[in-house]
Parts: structure tokens; sequence; C-alpha cells
């Protein structure tokens, strides 16, 4: 029998400022908005009732900004290089720049935009430049994202322990 093992992130030492890293692509679905709105208490109009979107400038139905910053964050944990390393979100910078449409495909690109090392706590902090982009290739949502990240040696003197 063979036993699968999760692939662990990477170390604050692993990173170097202009990495770039894209994620696979996801379809938003009518189903995701609904979802969203029942997690949130979110059911403002624009999402959730067709006949008073089509009154608006879109047109129609768009999907809630921090839903697509949430699956944004997800499409991100999924490449698996923050996977054990990540101690935690520090913040973010965030603009939201086009709507996202029901049926629209949004991925998303990382770029490695500063290291900051933070012995105390164990490993740095890791500022990545973010951006969401469409099928058009239009950026959708776009800003900063900053983790702190385990350091290798940390986990090496701890793992001796």
């Amino acid at each position: 029998m063979t036993t699968l093992v999760r692939p662990h992130g990477l170390f604050f030492e692993d990173f170097n400022v202009g990495d770039d890293i894209e994620t696979m692509a996801r379809t938003i679905t009518e189903a995701d908005i609904v979802n969203f709105a029942g997690l949130s208490g979110d059911f403002y109009r624009l999402h959730t009732d067709e006949e008073y979107a089509k009154t608006t400038m879109f047109g129609t139905r768009i999907a809630h900004g921090l839903l697509v910053l949430s699956i944004a964050t997800g499409l991100a944990m999924r490449l698996g290089f923050m996977e054990g390393t990540v101690e935690a979100f520090m913040g973010l910078d965030w603009q939201f720049r086009r709507p996202v449409f029901i049926g629209d495909t949004v991925r998303v690109h990382l770029q490695v935009q500063e290291k900051k090392p933070m012995a105390r706590l164990g490993g740095g902090l890791v500022t990545f430049r973010v951006r969401v982009l469409n099928q058009k290739d239009e950026v959708v949502q776009r800003g900063t994202w900053t983790i702190l990240v385990k350091s290798r040696k940390e986990q090496t003197e701890s793992d001796r322990q």
C-alpha cells in the first residue's frame, strides 16, 4: 500500500523577490454567489436579484467582491506553497477593479514583492503583489498580501528537540 504525503509549503528562505507563480483557473457560478450570500449574510440585490441588477450599470448580477477575493486565496492555497509553513495572513491592501460575472473564469498571479525577516516570530514576512485575472486577461482585482512564513532554521531547530 502506498501512503501519499501532502506537499508542504515553502519556507521563508525559499522565497526570492521577483518569484512568480500562477494558479489554475476557476469559473464563478451562480451557486458560488448564492452560497456566499448565505454564508456572509450579504444579500445585496446586485448579487441576488436579477431584475434589480438589470437596472444597474452592469446589466446583470455580479459576484461579491469579497467572494472573488476568497476564491483567490483558495486558489493560491491549492498550489501547496503555503501548506504547513504559513503562520498567519498578516494583511492586505486591495482594489476591486472590474466586475466578475457568473460564468467568468478567474485565476491568480502572485509575485514576491518583498521579504522581511522576523526572527522573533520564527520566520519572516513575505509580501506578494497579487492580480486576479479573468478569462480575457483583464485584472479584476489587485493588491498585496502579506503573510508570516516559518523559517527553515526554526523548523530544523524544533525538529532536533
